[in-house]
């Protein structure tokens, strides 16, 4: 997983998150609000985009090849679970 792509992005979301609570302070009208609000909860899916693929790509992987097919399976059948949830 391309950690320093992910301190990146999350560096990003924490500048967008603290000019959300700067327009909600300066009274900036609900619809640029949530323009942001919706930019900030696209980002985060992207996160965990890039997170799920380097869980496939390593963990998954791996476990299926030297490990418990089985228990990876379903364990990676809960991330999928919780992913979906975002």
């Amino acid at each position: 997983m391309d950690s320093e792509n992910l301190h990146v992005r999350m560096r990003k979301i924490q500048g967008q998150l603290a000019a959300i609570d700067r327009m909600i302070d300066e009274d900036v009208p609900c619809e640029d609000i949530i323009i942001q609000v919706n930019a900030v909860k696209s980002a985060l899916q992207k996160v965990g985009h890039i997170i799920m693929e380097g869980h496939i790509q390593h963990c998954v992987r791996e476990g299926i090849e030297h490990g418990d097919a089985d228990k990876t399976i379903q364990e990676f059948t809960k991330a999928l679970e919780q992913f979906s949830r975002i």
